[in-house]
């Protein structure tokens, strides 16, 4: 068998389509990644959003109804209304 060199040249265009191929698999595999992290930090900014919202419901309950409690000053002043209103009204 004759050496003509194209046992080297087969051996250099492998080693240059595995280096392709592994740089194709690495930027493939780097933007799944990136896709999915987007992903789950956009559901996280999502849930963090709907605790705030939640949680700033509650607070905004609890306070209307503390200021609405029996013998607050806001209670009496909406019974004294209540009852100035139901004698005009006679």
């Amino acid at each position: 068998m004759v050496d003509n060199g194209l046992f080297e040249e087969d051996d250099m265009g492998k080693a240059v389509a595995y280096l392709v191929a592994m740089i194709a698999g690495v930027i493939v595999v780097g933007w799944i990644a990136v896709s999915l992290l987007h992903v789950l930090v956009g559901a996280l900014a999502y849930l963090i959003v709907g605790a705030i919202v939640v949680g700033g419901g509650v607070y905004l309950y609890g306070k209307a109804k503390k200021g609405l409690a029996p013998g607050t000053r806001t209670q009496r002043r909406i019974e004294a209304a209540a009852k100035t209103y139901r004698m005009r009204n006679r």
